[in-house]
């Protein structure tokens, strides 16, 4: 018996823009029938494993409360209480988790690692985020601006901080999408082109470096940003302090981009450190429902990625 073709999801460019397209309007499809309280559960006998080397909240929550909605049962593990924190080579966990259950969503370090896991995989491995990319946040990230604004095709986000998992996928959507990121970032902190795109898919018409964040943000359709110390780089907390002064989205940054732009955080966010108060409390943000969102989206991609195209 031939195994069918797995697909995985462990950075924004694992899908194309079709593919894209038809995520958004399916999450629309399953977010509404949630709102009217509608059942819709395709994934019943379904198994989530949830793997967790980085601590989470919103990751989690939308996993296993999206899971339970579709129809399935969610196994929750950690690096303290099974042999992935204990030196088991992740290839022999790949190949004994995937053997019972459905589907594995993996937070952790290295992209290397779900990379790793995924290749020893017979299910399909979703990445719930790693150093390197954050692909199910942008999701919902983009999914977030089309219902609040339509198309983000040709359309501008200014990134203002850290050049991290968040910077980098943003810089994957905009080629593949077809919009443009304003990125401006303490030096010290930008982004490494290498990790997010080939050289030959660098392009002004969709990637546009400021040294000044109020230039960075200056016409844009979206500001969003990032906590100064992401997970695993708690060390440098005092440091990054310092040097990421100047890149707290402020309620003047946001006056300088379009008049009905929007503001976007991933959260946990830190008021008065990365954005003020008045920003991300203030009539332009949608950051909870971008939070919110994590979950639909994740609900589209997981029955896409165990059922394939639904009608």
């Amino acid at each position: 018996m031939t195994m069918p073709t797995i697909k995985h999801y462990l950075q924004f460019t694992d899908f194309n823009a079709s593919q894209y397209a038809y995520l958004f309007d399916r999450a629309s499809f399953i977010k509404k029938k949630f709102k009217a309280y509608e059942k819709h559960q395709p994934l019943v006998d379904r198994t989530l494993a949830m793997i967790f080397e980085k601590a989470s909240t919103r990751t989690r929550v939308s996993f296993e409360a999206g899971m339970y909605q579709l129809g399935g049962s969610v196994v929750h593990l950690t690096t303290g209480d099974s042999q992935l924190g204990r030196a088991e080579p992740i290839e022999d966990s790949a190949r004994v988790i995937s053997r019972m259950v459905d589907l594995v969503m993996i937070r952790t370090f290295e992209q290397s690692k779900i990379e790793c896991f995924a290749a020893h995989s017979r299910v399909p491995v979703i990445n719930g985020l790693t150093n390197e990319f954050h692909p199910c946040q942008i999701l919902a990230d983009l999914f977030t601006f089309i219902e609040q604004r339509g198309s983000i095709q040709g359309k501008t986000v200014a990134w203002v901080g850290d050049g991290n998992n968040m910077a980098n996928t943003w810089l994957q959507a905009a080629k593949l999408l077809d919009f443009k990121v304003n990125v401006s970032t303490p030096s010290g902190y930008e982004i490494d082109e290498k990790i997010a795109l080939s050289p030959e898919d660098i392009s002004a018409d969709h990637y546009q470096v400021y040294s000044n964040p109020m230039d960075a943000c200056r016409g844009a359709d979206l500001v969003t940003t990032d906590v100064w110390t992401s997970m695993g780089f708690e060390a440098e907390n005092e440091v990054r302090k310092q040097a990421f002064a100047a890149w707290r989205v402020t309620p003047q940054m946001m006056a300088v981009a379009k008049t009905n732009a929007l503001f976007m955080h991933c959260l946990p966010a830190h008021r008065g450190e990365e954005v003020d108060a008045e920003v991300i409390d203030g009539p332009q943000s949608v950051v909870w429902d971008e939070a919110e969102n994590r979950m639909h989206v994740q609900k589209a991609l997981m029955e896409y990625l165990l059922i394939g195209r639904q009608d």
